[in-house]
């Protein structure tokens, strides 16, 4: 039986979709899954996190596989991925349909970023409406939360009515994230038992026990 394929999705840029991307494949390989990671985003970011971990663990070390491929090619090579692995996640680039549509088809969870801000509310839409049209199931990530700020009170209420699934964990504005993927890691290596890596936990247990399209 064919993996299951994650493509992480958000047409406003800046949104944290290569770290989320980075953090599920680790997160599902700390659970004993077999992991690939394809990158879509022309800009390269999580191919250049896979080089650093590569030079941190060794070539041949990273418990990963890694891939590259561009418009339609997406597609096919996350289909091809997922023929030999438990799950393939997909990190698209911005405000691009043709690029991010075949990886959104070939997807059977699409996970979307959503900072709590009102320009990143108001972004989703297109995002969401490019999920509708290829009839697959989503999954919103609350991102880059700061407590104690009544506008993301409000801009999280927004979030969770945008019609969309939305996580019940979030992921924190934290240092940590950041200074990990920099380091070809992640927080859930750099500082396992601190909060960013259990709220990384947290989400991945929620990203498994989701409706996933056949």
């Amino acid at each position: 039986m064919a993996g299951r394929i994650i493509t992480i999705a958000q047409q406003k840029g800046g949104c944290g979709k290569t770290t989320l991307a980075a953090h599920l494949a680790v997160a599902l390989l700390q659970r004993g899954k077999s992991v690939a990671i394809l990158d879509v985003d022309p800009q390269g970011s999580l191919g250049e996190w896979f080089e650093a971990r590569e030079r941190r663990l060794g070539e041949g070390e990273t418990g990963i596989r890694f891939r590259t491929a561009s418009g339609w090619g997406a597609r096919r090579e996350a289909r091809d991925l997922a023929r030999d692995h438990d799950f393939v996640v997909v990190d698209t680039p911005p405000k691009s349909d043709s690029e991010a549509r075949y990886a959104i088809e070939a997807a059977n969870l699409v996970t979307v970023p959503v900072q709590p801000t009102p320009v990143d509310v108001w972004s989703t839409d297109s995002t969401l409406a490019m999920i509708a049209r290829e009839h697959a199931s989503g999954l919103l990530v609350i991102n880059r939360v700061t407590q104690r700020a009544k506008l993301t009170a409000e801009m999280i209420a927004a979030i969770r009515g945008l019609g969309c699934v939305a996580a019940n964990a979030q992921l924190g504005n934290r240092v940590s994230f950041a200074a990990s993927m920099g380091k070809g890691s992640t927080v859930l290596e750099f500082e396992p038992s601190g909060k960013a890596a259990q709220e990384v936990q947290a989400l991945a247990d929620e990203v498994l026990q989701q409706h996933w399209t056949t």
